[in-house]
């Protein structure tokens, strides 16, 4: 069966479950099935990462140290196959991995989960290291080369070149969900993002009323501001001046994007430690009590430790991307003749994401007090100010939910850095801003990859401009459809790069064991 035909068949199908079950079909990946208390997506992805993680003989342990001197420049040769050194191929995979995962994924992880989820947080990175390393080396080994020379790679060309063409069909799956992801996760959740954060600050400036700021009902539910579309321009602009240019344009940008946009937003968040000091020790103790012991006055760990745990790994996968697959597309670019020296540059991208960002902005909204206060970033279904105060005076926040959970990120940087300045908040705004954008023009590379496999070439072209719309009506859509769907893409589209990753483990130990037992010399 060609691909073309195996892509159709799969859109097919996934458009014919949307319509009969809707979302909700995709969304239950992530829900609790009856024979187990865990959701399958947690036990899949946690359970994979165990396992090759013990195969493998820890090599997030072992080897990471030779990630860093390869990541260096050490043993760059010009002269290999492939479109990006492997600096550039990380902050290409890093644009698309360090973004509102880092900023509102954690404040809603924080949220929903209570502090606790922060330590599920850092379990899946962890383990998500060695899924990272995995992944990427098995995309090196069975890349192959376009007919003009550009890298085509990633988990469909995994799954296809090192499982066999009998194989196609879960190949297909994955590019299948990785273009819809792409649409959801990759821009329209940036997008909204941004916009929403912006129409925050144009409202403190001009107020509600305005008419910049005032919302016009479109249809029934349905509402938008001048200013909601002229951020989703804005972005949509911004992110088609970038893509049309193709993986080099892409990884130039990001080469230079990537590093000032987390240096900006890391200074920030230290200087809020830096005058909390003194809260750090209970922040953490906070952590890792409530990871196993989570209150039940929390907005939504009223399923206790599963639930905690469960908004944790959710909120981790989708900040790091681990065992999703996605970021071995970006990695699979890397000129080099040794899949395992990029697979070992890619082991940096959990850590610097999860561990070291997302570290940084849990620890500012808990040791600020920011997660406490959620009365100011949520809708309430009380009729009545009297009803309301007595339901926050209880500690009662069910039916209450959480908004663009970046405006708790926001507040929690305005109230740390009070001692410098009141513009904290405005770190956030620009991090916002800078972190979208770079995620959604890594986003694009890995559809338009996914679209080129199913379809071919001609349709990259047609996928690029569909997708910078997607990024205009993410800026005026609503947020919990957007997040509804892409974590449930998100969902499907690891299950097939998982499957590859233990059917190939074999050969990946091998691959291991060949390569650190050869002498590494400097091409330099």
């Amino acid at each position: 069966m060609k691909r073309s035909t195996t892509g159709f068949i799969v859109f097919g199908i996934i458009l014919l479950l949307l319509v009969v079950f809707g979302v909700s079909f995709f969304e239950a990946i992530w829900s609790f099935p009856t024979f187990s208390p865990i959701p399958l997506m947690v036990i899949a992805l946690v359970g994979t990462g165990i396992f090759v993680t013990f195969w493998l003989g820890f090599p997030q342990i072992k080897h990471l140290k030779h990630g860093i001197k390869v990541t260096s420049g050490k043993y760059d040769n010009p002269n290999d196959e492939g479109d990006l050194n492997h600096f550039r191929a990380l902050t290409t995979a890093l644009s698309a991995t360090v973004g509102i995962g880092n900023i509102a994924g954690v404040a809603t992880a924080l949220y929903y989960g209570g502090p606790g989820a922060l330590f599920w947080m850092w379990i899946t990175a962890f383990f998500g290291t060695t899924l990272k390393y995995a992944e990427c080396s098995l995309s090196l080994k069975y890349r192959e080369m376009d007919k003009d020379g550009f890298t085509a790679g990633g988990p469909m060309y995994t799954i296809e070149n090192g499982l066999g063409v009998n194989w196609r069909w879960l190949a297909g799956a994955f590019a299948a969900f990785a273009i819809i992801c792409s649409f959801a996760t990759g821009n329209a959740i940036q997008s909204f993002t941004v916009s929403d954060q912006l129409y925050s600050e144009m409202s403190q400036i001009v107020g509600a009323n305005h008419f910049l700021t005032i919302k016009h009902e479109l249809w029934s539910g349905f509402f938008v501001s001048i200013n909601q579309v002229i951020s989703g321009l804005i972005m949509a602009g911004a992110v088609s001046l970038v893509i049309i240019g193709g993986i080099r344009r892409i990884g130039y940008v990001t080469g230079y994007l990537a590093p000032i946009m987390a240096i900006i937003y890391v200074a920030g968040a230290v200087l809020v430690l830096i005058y909390n000091v003194d809260k750090i020790a209970s922040s953490i103790g906070l952590v890792f009590s409530m990871a196993f012991n989570p209150p039940a006055t929390i907005a939504g760990t009223g399923g206790g430790i599963l639930m905690t745990m469960l908004w944790g790994i959710k909120r981790g996968l989708y900040s790091n991307e681990a065992g999703q697959g996605s970021a071995a597309i970006a990695h699979s670019t890397a000129k080099t003749k040794y899949p395992i020296r990029e697979g070992a540059v890619a082991m940096l991208g959990p850590f610097i994401d999860t561990i070291l960002i997302c570290s940084l902005t849990g620890l500012v909204i808990i040791s600020t007090g920011a997660w406490k206060h959620t009365e100011f970033f949520v809708k309430m279904t009380a009729h009545s100010t009297e009803e309301l105060k007595q339901a926050l005076d209880l500690g009662i926040y069910n039916g209450k939910e959480l908004l663009n959970s970046s405006r708790l990120t926001s507040f929690a940087f305005k109230e740390g850095l009070s001692w410098i300045f009141n513009y904290g908040d405005k770190i956030v705004t620009l991090s916002v801003l800078l972190f979208a954008l770079s995620t959604a023009i890594s986003w694009s590379f890995y559809g338009d990859r996914s679209a080129a496999y199913l379809f071919g070439n001609k349709a990259v072209t047609p996928y690029r401009w569909i997708y910078v719309m997607f990024v205009f009506l993410g800026g005026i859509a609503s947020l919990e459809a957007v997040w509804a769907f892409g974590d449930a893409a998100l969902g499907f589209m690891t299950f097939p790069n998982l499957i590859s990753i233990i059917l190939l483990s074999v050969s990946l130990k091998k691959m291991t064991k060949e390569y650190f037992a050869m002498e590494h010399k400097s091409y330099k």
